[in-house]
């Protein structure tokens, strides 16, 4: 489906024009936001589907930038009425502006994502079927199968984003996601274990057989490791991360302390510190949107700026943070592609896309056997970070205990406390199995959510507080 807003509107594309222009003259910077999108889930639940929903949603936002301050409208009918409205909203902004419309975005013709819209690619009965299948084949596999979830959603979004001399940048989007929760039960006691995936992309690799069902066999098998799994022990310890998702920790530890407006708000445990050792030698950490159907790729930002692969820490030297177009402009530098909005309703922020550590030189097996005594940390849940103190508290879904450089027994109720910077300058072994998460990130900030990426190898914390069964 192709979509144009200025042939399937109200609005006509000369006259929008002049408004933004008007609205935004002896402003700094500011943007006209355009978005049209589809999106839908489904969600199969105790052996039926329990939810199919389908949702439209369109609008427009209009961004005034004089300084530090912003003045930001927004409205669900696209027309010129309401473009007039937005723009009579962010004239307050424009008392005395002497300000000088900074140079805007430049182009790409660059692509890294299809622009099919997955939603209308198969038929609805496809969709439930496949929940079906899961559903079945999950069942199938082991008679401890108490209970299968799983749900599929997918998204086509079409943005546009004009500024005033008549730079209009257009992305379109989708957005796909598979995930699978299985329940296992013995006698009294029962645990799960879930997995997802996705990207950028049509639903096509999702719907493969050999796909999904490598799905439910991972989330299977992680349900009845945790069958096994026996109170965790509590006290600073060495710990091992495995590869992947664990970088959920990097990207909330050290990736929002690393985004433009902390830093120059310096709210940031790693403001002032450009330049500086912030991490051990050879940790290497990159946001990089450029990569082709990620869950956290952008062709443009919300700004309309190209994502780039932007160094943050390099070798353990902080080289650099991700900006969005104002907080780039007021600390001297320029935009790195990380204006984000969760939708037309929303003002962008610097916000991460693809956040990742390189990897090193070790296998993971060198890193367990050199762990006496100690946890290895395969698979998260959620967590919490402070922004300020870079303090956080991780919730493990999949973990071991180490001891004599061996994997022992399998543990529940782990939970990894620390604080970012302190734990990055106690990396001691990098391993050689970098790898990105399967596609099943979502970041919130500011009471906004975006899709993201993440990823690292095999990682030998030196000591890291263990909050378990003792704590």
């Amino acid at each position: 489906m192709s979509f144009s807003f200025f042939d399937r509107t109200e609005l006509d594309a000369a006259r929008s024009q002049r408004i933004v222009d008007d609205a935004l003259s002896g402003c700094d910077d500011g943007e006209l936001y355009l978005e049209y999108a589809q999106s839908e889930a489904f969600v199969f639940d105790d052996g039926r589907l329990k939810t199919a929903s389908y949702d439209v949603s369109q609008g427009l936002g209009l961004r005034a930038v004089l300084g530090e301050t912003s003045a930001y409208a927004h409205a669900s009918e696209l027309s010129e009425e309401s473009l007039k409205r937005a723009a009579s909203s962010v004239a307050a902004v424009r008392t005395g502006a002497s300000g000088t419309l900074g140079e805007g975005p430049p182009r790409t013709n660059r692509t890294l994502y299809t622009d099919a819209n997955p939603l209308e690619a198969v038929p609805f009965d496809v969709k439930t079927k496949l929940l079906e299948e899961i559903n079945a084949y999950a069942r199938a596999k082991d008679p401890r199968v108490r209970q299968v979830s799983a749900s599929l959603s997918g998204e086509w979004a079409v943005v546009e984003i004009m500024r005033p001399g008549g730079l209009i940048v257009r992305d379109v989007r989708p957005l796909v996601r598979l995930n699978v929760s299985v329940t296992a039960g013995e006698g009294d006691k029962q645990e799960s274990g879930s997995t997802g995936a996705g990207g950028r992309e049509t639903y096509d690799r999702l719907l493969a057989p050999d796909f999904w069902q490598a799905q439910v066999d991972e989330a299977l098998r992680m349900a009845l490791v945790n069958l096994e799994a026996v109170p965790a022990p509590a006290g600073e310890m060495e710990v091992v991360l495995g590869p992947g998702w664990t970088g959920v920790l990097l990207h909330e530890a050290v990736g929002h302390g690393l985004e433009g407006d902390f830093n120059r708000k310096k709210t940031s445990a790693f403001a002032g510190l450009l330049n500086e050792q912030v991490a051990a030698k050879g940790v290497t950490v990159i946001d990089d949107g450029t990569l082709e159907g990620r869950r956290g790729s952008l062709t443009v930002d919300d700004e309309g700026t190209p994502t780039s692969k932007t160094v943050l820490i390099e070798d353990g030297i902080l080289k650099g943070f991700m900006q969005d177009r104002l907080n780039a402009r007021l600390m001297g530098v320029a935009p790195t592609g990380n204006g984000r909005r969760e939708s037309f309703e929303h003002s962008p922020m610097p916000r991460m896309t693809n956040t990742y550590m390189l990897g090193g030189d070790h296998s993971q097996a060198e890193l367990i056997e050199s762990v006496k005594d100690g946890i290895f940390a395969v698979n998260f849940s959620g967590g919490q970070v402070d922004i300020t103190s870079g303090k956080f508290v991780f919730n493990c879904t999949e973990a071991y205990r180490i001891e004599g450089g061996k994997i022992g027994a399998p543990l529940k109720n782990v939970a990894l406390i620390g604080d970012g910077p302190t734990v990055m300058k106690r990396v001691s072994m990098i391993g050689n199995d970098f790898s990105l998460d399967p596609g099943i990130g979502v970041c919130g900030k500011a009471g906004q959510g975006v899709p993201v990426g993440v990823g690292q190898p095999s990682l030998k914390i030196d000591r890291l507080t263990v909050g378990g069964a003792g704590a």
